[in-house]
C-alpha cells in the first residue's frame, strides 16, 4: 500500500465507518504497541466490542473524526477535539491517530494530522516508547512538555508523554 502510486484520501467519518475504524483501531494497536503489551492481551482484542463507541464519537458534534483511504480501503483514522482533561494547555487535543503499518511511507498519517489538526496549536499523548509516532509528531512541530501520565489499557499499563504545538 505504501508506493507512490497509491490513491490516499481523506474525508469526514459517517457512522457507517464504524466497523472499519473499529478494525483498524485493533489491528493498528496489534501493531504499535506490540513492544508495549503482551502478546496474547493484543490478540484477543476484538474490533466488535468497539463499535458502540465508535459510533458514539463519529455522532459527537464536539469531536472530529477523520478517516483515511488508500485505494479507497480504510487504513487510517483521527480523533481530534477540545481535550479530555480539565487542565488543557491548548484549545485542541489530538486525541488519537492510527495507521495500519502496510500504509507506512504512504502519506495517510500526514493527511491525516493535516485534516485533523492542520497547523493549529494542539497537543496529545504518545506512548513513551513509541519512536516511530514520535518521530512523525516532531517532524510535525509537537514537543516533550515533560508531562507524564500512565493509562489503563485493559487489565494493563503504559506511560505517555505528552507533546504540545
Amino acid at each position: 500500500m505504501g508506493e507512490p502510486s497509491a490513491s490516499v484520501t481523506v474525508r469526514a467519518a459517517v457512522p457507517e465507518d464504524a466497523e472499519a475504524i473499529a478494525t483498524v483501531h485493533v489491528r493498528a494497536w496489534q501493531e504499535a504497541y506490540a513492544h508495549l503489551l503482551p502478546a496474547a492481551f493484543l490478540a484477543a482484542l476484538d474490533p466488535r466490542d468497539r463499535l458502540e463507541r465508535w459510533w458514539r464519537i463519529i455522532d459527537d458534534p464536539t469531536v472530529a473524526v477523520h478517516v483515511v483511504e488508500v485505494d479507497a480501503a480504510v487504513v487510517g483514522w483521527a480523533t481530534a477535539g477540545p481535550g479530555r482533561e480539565a487542565d488543557v494547555v491548548r484549545p485542541l487535543e489530538l486525541e488519537g491517530i492510527y495507521v495500519l503499518a502496510a500504509a507506512h511511507g504512504s502519506g495517510a498519517g500526514q493527511a491525516l494530522l493535516d485534516a485533523s489538526l492542520g497547523d493549529r496549536p494542539a497537543f496529545l499523548w504518545v506512548a513513551e516508547h513509541n519512536p516511530r509516532a514520535e518521530a512523525f509528531y516532531r517532524r510535525n512541530g509537537f514537543r516533550r512538555d515533560g508531562s507524564v501520565k500512565v493509562e489503563a489499557i485493559g487489565p494493563h499499563t503504559i506511560t505517555a508523554v505528552r507533546m504540545v504545538r
